[in-house]
Formats: C-alpha cells, sequence, structure tokens
C-alpha cells in the first residue's frame, strides 16, 4: 500500500519554482510493499482536471507559459539588485511587500501550470504526448524561473536590522513566517551564478533521473500464471487469499526486477551522487541535514526517532510477525506472506459508495466541517480511484495551488486497507484546503506536520469501524490490520530511512552495484522484520520500487514522525474536553505559518521530550498485546 502527501506538500522556502513542474504528481507514495485487493466492477471516479486547464493542446496553457516568462523576466528587471538598498529607505517595508506579492503571485501560476502537468502525467506515465507535454512544460518553468533565483539569495542579504524594522509595515508582516524561514537557509546558499547553473541543469540531471524511473516501472511487466501484469495488481497478488498467487507474484517481482537491477541502480547511484555534490557545494555535513532543514525540524529530534523505532523492533514487527506467523499454523512466514490476509478476516468486496460512507460518517463524527470539505472530493470531482495501464501507483494528495484545489490519486481495489487509504488522502486533502489561505508561499506544510492530518483521519475511520464491530473474529481481524498498517508506518519507514542512510553514505566512497545495494537492503530488512520473516531469493532487489528513494530522499521518516505524533495527539483527543476539534483544525489551517513545536503546544506535546516518541510507540505494543491475548 502505498500513500502520502505530495512533495509540493512540503516547506517550499528555498526551492525554485520550477521544481513544482518537476515535483507535480510525484507523491512521496509510502511504500510499505503492502497493496490493495481485486479491482471491482463498478465504476470508480477518475478526476476532472478541468478546473485547472481542459486539455494538454489549451490555448490557456501557451497562453500561461508566455506569462511566466513575461512576468518571470519583468520582475527581474524590476527588483534584481536592488532588494537591500530600497528596503533600508523610508517605506522599504511597503515596497518590498509588493516584490513578495508579486513572486507569489508568479508561484501561484507556475504551480498550477506545473500541477497540471504533473497530474495528468501521474494518470497516464506512458502516453508519449502526455510525457512529451509534461517534459515540455517542466523545461518552459526552469527557463522562466532563472529570473527568480536572485530574490531568494538576495532577500537573504539583506541586513538583519533593515529587515527586521521593514516587517513592522503590516504588509510585510504578513510574510514574515516567510521570510525568516528563507532566512534560515542562509548559511547554505551558493554564489548567484552556481545557483542559476544548478537550477538549469536538474532538467537533465536529477529531473530526467526522475522520469526515468517513473516510466520505467510503470512499463516494467511481471509474468504470473501466463498474464503479464503491471506493478501495481502484480503487488496486488501479494494480499491474495492463494498461497501459490502470493508465492508466484513474489518470484515474478523478483525475476523482473533481476531483469531490469542495472538500470535501477544507475539511476540510485546517479541520483545520490547528484545529491552529494549538491550537499558538499551547500556545506551540509550529514547526507540527509538538507531533508531535515527543508522538514524545519532538528536532527537529533529525528535521530531520538530512529532510535527510538530501531529499538522498538523486537517489540514490534518481531513481535507481531510471530504472532501472524502462529495464526497461519507457522514457524515463519516467507516474505510474499508478510501481507498475507489474515485467515479469519471477512472475504469480500467494499464497494465505493461504501468506502466514501465509511470515511466521511468517521469525519462527520469527529467535526462537520472536516466531513464538509472532504465531501467536496467526491461531488467535484477531484478523486481518481480507478486502477488502469500507465497510472502511477500508489497514491497521493496533491494540494496544486491556492488559487486552485487538491487532487487524490489512488488506485482502489475494494479491500479494508483501501478505504484506510482513502481516509489517509482525504485527511491529506482537508489539511491543504484549510491551508489553502495561507497564499503560494505559506500554505505548505513542513514534512514534520505533513503526515498528521492523513494518519488522524485513518485513526478516526479505524476507530469508528472498530468500535461498530461485534464479530470477535472480525475485531481480531480489524485490529491486526492496524497493527500491521502502523508497522508499515512506523516500522517500514525507519528501515527504508536507515537503508538510504547507509546508500548515500557508502556511495561517497564510489559506485554501488546492484547486488551491494541489496546488501545493504536484505540488512535492513532482517533487523527490522525480524526471525519470523523468511526471506527468499529475490527479495534483495525490491528496493527498486520504493519511489521516496528516487523523488524525496529522506522522506520516509515522516510517516514515522506523523505515526506517533498522532498516537499521542488522538490520545489528546480522547480525553479532551471540548473545543480539541477547532484546535485541531486551527493547526492545519496553520499551513507553514508556525513551527512543529509551536503548533502541538496546545495539545501539550513536545516532540523534543525522549518519552515523547516511546509513547507513540506504546500504542502500537499495547495492541500487540491485546492480539496476543486473542489468540
Amino acid at each position: 500500500m502505498t500513500k502520502s502527501a505530495t512533495s509540493r506538500t512540503t516547506k517550499s522556502s528555498r526551492k525554485p519554482i520550477s521544481s513544482k513542474a518537476a515535483a507535480a504528481g510525484k507523491a512521496a507514495r509510502k511504500s510499505s510493499g503492502k497493496p490493495s485487493g481485486k479491482s471491482q466492477s463498478a465504476k470508480l471516479p477518475e478526476w476532472n482536471l478541468a478546473d485547472l486547464y481542459s486539455a494538454i493542446d489549451a490555448p490557456e496553457i501557451a497562453r500561461d507559459l508566455d506569462r511566466i516568462d513575461a512576468d518571470c523576466a519583468a520582475f527581474e528587471a524590476d527588483y534584481k539588485g536592488k532588494l537591500a538598498e530600497q528596503t533600508a529607505k523610508p517605506g522599504g517595508g511597503a515596497w518590498l511587500a509588493g516584490a513578495v506579492k508579486r513572486y507569489e503571485a508568479i508561484d501561484d501560476l507556475a504551480g498550477r501550470l506545473g500541477s497540471y502537468a504533473g497530474l495528468i502525467h501521474a494518470g497516464d506515465s506512458v502516453d508519449p504526448a502526455i510525457s512529451k507535454f509534461y517534459g515540455d512544460v517542466s523545461e518552459r518553468i526552469t527557463a522562466a524561473s532563472v529570473h527568480l533565483l536572485f530574490f531568494g539569495l538576495e532577500l537573504n542579504r539583506v541586513d538583519d536590522a533593515v529587515i527586521e524594522r521593514a516587517m513592522e509595515t503590516p504588509e510585510l508582516g504578513h510574510y514574515r513566517p516567510w521570510i525568516e524561514d528563507g532566512r534560515k537557509d542562509k548559511p547554505y546558499q551558493l554564489e548567484d551564478r552556481v545557483e542559476q547553473l544548478f537550477h538549469e541543469k536538474s532538467q537533465t540531471g536529477y529531473g530526467a533521473f526522475n522520469r526515468l524511473f517513473d516510466q520505467t516501472i510503470s512499463s516494467l511487466r511481471f509474468k504470473v500464471g501466463g498474464k503479464e501484469l503491471a506493478i501495481e495488481p502484480t503487488l496486488t497478488m501479494l494480499q491474495d487469499r492463494q498461497p501459490a498467487k502470493r508465492k508466484a507474484a513474489g518470484q515474478a517481482l523478483a525475476k523482473t526486477f533481476k531483469a531490469n537491477e542495472r538500470t535501477f541502480a544507475l539511476v540510485t547511484n546517479t541520483l545520490a551522487k547528484d545529491k552529494e555534490i549538491s550537499d558538499r557545494w551547500r556545506g551540509f555535513e550529514d547526507v540527509a541535514d538538507s531533508r531535515h532543514l527543508a522538514n524545519r525540524v532538528e536532527r537529533e529530534v529525528v535521530d531520538a526517532l530512529v532510535s527510538s523505532v530501531r529499538a522498538a523492533y523486537p517489540r514490534l514487527s518481531h513481535r507481531y510477525y510471530a504472532l501472524k506467523a502462529r495464526w497461519f499454523n507457522k514457524k515463519k512466514l516467507a516474505h510474499w506472506d508478510r501481507n498475507a490476509p489474515l485467515p479469519f478476516a471477512a472475504t469480500g468486496s467494499i464497494g465505493w459508495p461504501d468506502a466514501k460512507s465509511m470515511v466521511l460518517t468517521a469525519y462527520s463524527a469527529f467535526s462537520p466541517e472536516m466531513a464538509d470539505i472532504a465531501k467536496r472530493f467526491f461531488d467535484d470531482r477531484w478523486i481518481d480511484a480507478s486502477v488502469r495501464p500507465g497510472k502511477a501507483p500508489g497514491a497521493f494528495s496533491h494540494p496544486t495551488t491556492p488559487s486552485a484545489h487538491p487532487y487524490v490519486l489512488m488506485n482502489y481495489q475494494g479491500k479494508p486497507r483501501d478505504v484506510m487509504t482513502l481516509a489517509h488522502e482525504l485527511g491529506h486533502g482537508v489539511h491543504q484546503v484549510l491551508a489553502a489561505k495561507n497564499g503560494a508561499l505559506m500554505a505548505p506544510t513542513p514534512l514534520t506536520l505533513a503526515e498528521t492530518a492523513s494518519v488522524f483521519g485513518e485513526m478516526l475511520t479505524f476507530k469508528r469501524l472498530l468500535s461498530q464491530t461485534r464479530n470477535a473474529k472480525q475485531r481480531q481481524a480489524l485490529l491486526a490490520g492496524k497493527v500491521e498498517d502502523m508497522i508499515n508506518t512506523v516500522v517500514r519507514q525507519i528501515a527504508f530511512y536507515s537503508f538510504e542512510r547507509a546508500i548515500h553514505t557508502e556511495r561517497r566512497n564510489g559506485e554501488l552495484t546492484a547486488e551491494r545495494i541489496g546488501e545493504i537492503w536484505l540488512s535492513v530488512q532482517h533487523e527490522s522484520l525480524g526471525p519470523a520473516i523468511d526471506i527468499k531469493p529475490g527479495y534483495e532487489n525490491f528496493w527498486m520500487y520504493i519511489p521516496h528513494f528516487i523523488h524525496s530522499p529522506f522522506y520516509v521518516y515522516a510517516y514515522a514522525f506523523g505515526d506517533c505524533l498522532v498516537n499521542s495527539l488522538y490520545a489528546v483527543y480522547e480525553n479532551a474536553q471540548e473545543g480539541f476539534a477547532e484546535r485541531y483544525l486551527a493547526m492545519l489551517a496553520a499551513g507553514g505559518t508556525k513551527h512543529y513545536s509551536e503548533l502541538l503546544k496546545p495539545f501539550g506535546l513536545d516532540a523534543k521530550d525522549p518519552k515523547f516518541w516511546d509513547g507513540g510507540l506504546s500504542v502500537i505494543s499495547g495492541m500487540i498485546d491485546e492480539l496476543e491475548t486473542m489468540g
């Protein structure tokens, strides 16, 4: 199962506007390897992107691309080389506020163009015309936004006292969070022409290898039972009730991955080296420091999270998988059986209308306002749920730009886990709608909170389903399913983070062969999954299809951060007096205007407290305790 916010959900104060085209539709999809079930015969919704543009050849696209060209060039002519002098003058705050507003308007338009290109590409990444359109739009925005690179760099060179005085002007003070956020990047800025080179080369560097990954993974075919399947239905078979089908799917994945390992090793090595070059020039010490900076989270906080989760592996994943093996009357489960449906779980498919009702009912019980926002995704066709060839695997919610609205992509196949994915992505969507009022510069949320709304939406839905389940075995199955998902959210994602750290660290000493990458992968998998999972030959190449490693290096810890945070947050909710929902929605509506620590204060939570992470992990451990008592 995969799910996420998109990369544009992240804080982007130092990210060039052109990256929105490159990132649009490239979700940081949570790749646990846990797929959904059988496809449905009922008609599933497909999104209506006309709120952005009517078609790839719509005249409005050509018009807006020309407008971006003109606006970016005019912006540079009007402001380059003038920020320090003009801001220091009387009335400098109002003058600079006008510049920021113009920059924000360009950002919004670039977001609209880039989002449309990215979303339509996510809907069909193998159509040559769409791929060309996506690449052309990305290049046009990159070329135009070269004229904007000076702005953030020059703004950060303005004296602190001058900026502080200018922000006393209300018009500029409104943008204080964005300005202060950008100034945190000051130590890592390079000379203007070097920044321009990095910016322009991105299209033929990491942007090109991102596209190569997407097109390769979408075009792969896996031979299962005489049929040639794409990756999504093949992964789906790992959750089939028939053991022979799960084994066949696992072996088919291994065979095709093996045949393509050189391509994926090349992509991984190239992107790791590309990042190392950038990090070295900018002065980042640790391989993940640039991600921490973008997330506005301290390295020691992430290190504490990682240490807590790794220490908890034995009492979480190791214990649960041993329990699951026992349910199957085995000592060990083959890796392709890790996400097998439980023998006592209900069969059958959940229809789309029922999934919609389950999620909206759970949301409404918490907050009618939250449910009303989520309902718009269904009513206004902001969701693409069908499974079809060429469509991106997994799921995401893409916020597009504040002048429009978010869109959700998922591959709905009727299993309970798909209902949770719908709840997850709609949580993102509600968050993005609420934060949009902050404008294009301050709506994006740092990853430290980007997964909070989504995981909270899942928890609301799960708790409601659990409370309505009377059958003991079905309650056991529902609880076990939640534990599996939390393991995939916390344990698996921290294992992925450990894998990335090892890859990027070792890459500094030279290229890694596919075999060596596989060795590192197996090492972290053995540690995280534990002795009850029997890792068979072929699993060493399962790192190849995880999109985070390509699109969003080191994103993955955000899931564990969000899950542990939500466990603590939900405990506050269950014990709260009136007003929790209002405080929660206010937190979401803040977008990127406040640091995560400030947003958590009203709930009495402090992520810097070492006990914070253990508290979140104890919720998972407690659920496993309950499962052990059920037999």
